[in-house]
């Protein structure tokens, strides 16, 4: 225990070093005064007196025999039922030799404890906890003026440098705020890719084709750029919110894109893949647009974070603005091109069996 207490008084100088980390301290002081008492089991044991007789005496002359053995007197006259403690006065454990003169007793032997024991004067832990069950020392510290994420990655660097000097059959957790942010990261980053393929398994059974699904879902890397490039642009770190407004652009990015490449279907059938394209583009405009911009100017005051408490959903409102301002340029100009590449390309290669058909002799 002293070796991990020296090993953490170390590692807390060095994390006192990283930026943003304040009120950084071992949760578990080391300073509570106690006595050890060593006791000599051979002399006991040649003295009629086991460990278990000792711990018994004490606890009874310090604590009262209520620890051990509840002894209870019932007044007749009222009924009521009164503890009987036997203890030692606190007054008289003053010094290191009353404690010593403390008497013993068991199996019709007497004796005192300075005969069977020796007592020293020591510092121990005020604060015991435990985590898997294991005695832990606790490195506690508040991240302020800079993002959870950053100050994390800056701390595993020092707990990584420093796990050579760690002593043996010991080991280092990073817990608290930080592992439940982990946790909450890859939980919706699982239900992203979760809901963009749900997304196009969806689109799959409405349309009843694999190819046209996947060209309304190249309207998403477009969405999810844009989401990245306006939390840089504000200086705002990737959050649980933010994630939340990308989860949220997927649906609306995905929307709008049905609707131009719908449109583009049914022009398909009248003329060339370009033509329709075009015409699905200028056609979907104003109501792609005027979806995109009802949502954007909606989460405009929540991007500003008005109000107390606002700057918490702020990271929602402006990853919704990024992906719906750069989604809305794919849906309308990337997505078309992507359906005339491909169905012009379709159209070639049918063009060509045809022909190699009617070749053929």
């Amino acid at each position: 225990m002293a070796a991990n207490r020296a090993f953490a008084a170390k590692l807390l100088n060095r994390l006192r070093t990283v930026p943003g980390l304040v009120d950084a301290r071992i949760q578990q002081p080391a300073d509570l005064p106690r006595i050890f008492i060593d006791v000599d089991r051979t002399r006991a044991q040649q003295a009629g007196f086991s460990q278990r007789d000792i711990a018994s005496n004490l606890l009874i002359t310090l604590s009262g025999s209520q620890q051990t053995t509840p002894t209870f007197w019932l007044n007749p006259r009222n009924g009521v039922s009164y503890n009987v403690i036997t203890e030692a006065p606190q007054y008289t454990i003053d010094s290191l030799q009353s404690l010593a003169n403390i008497p013993l007793n068991a199996n019709g032997r007497n004796n005192i404890l300075g005969s069977l024991a020796t007592m020293r004067r020591e510092a121990s832990n005020a604060v015991l906890t435990h985590y898997n069950a294991q005695t832990t020392i606790d490195i506690y510290g508040t991240a302020d003026g800079r993002d959870l994420g950053g100050v994390s990655d800056d701390i595993r660097k020092i707990i990584d440098e420093s796990k050579a000097e760690l002593p043996k059959s010991s080991t280092i957790e990073l817990r608290g705020q930080v592992q439940t942010m982990n946790e909450s990261f890859s939980g919706l980053l699982a239900g992203l890719l979760f809901a963009v393929l749900l997304v196009y398994l969806l689109i799959v059974v409405n349309f009843q084709s694999w190819l046209d699904p996947f060209i309304i879902i190249t309207a998403l890397p477009g969405a999810l750029a844009g989401i990245v490039w306006m939390l840089f642009l504000t200086h705002t770190t990737l959050s649980i919110p933010a994630l939340t407004g990308a989860i949220m652009c997927i649906g609306i990015a995905t929307a709008n894109s049905i609707l131009v490449i719908s449109f583009a279907r049914e022009q398909l059938l009248h003329g060339d893949a370009t033509r329709a394209a075009i015409e699905a583009g200028f056609t979907r405009f104003r109501p792609v647009l005027m979806t995109a911009l009802a949502m954007v100017i909606g989460m405009v005051p929540m991007a500003i974070g008005l109000g107390e408490g606002g700057e918490q959903n702020a990271p929602l409102g402006r990853a919704v603005i990024g992906g719906l301002a750069v989604g809305t340029l794919a849906t309308l100009i990337f997505v078309p091109v992507v359906f005339s590449m491909i169905y012009r390309r379709l159209a070639a290669r049918h063009q060509r069996a045809a022909e190699h058909v009617v070749q053929k002799p």
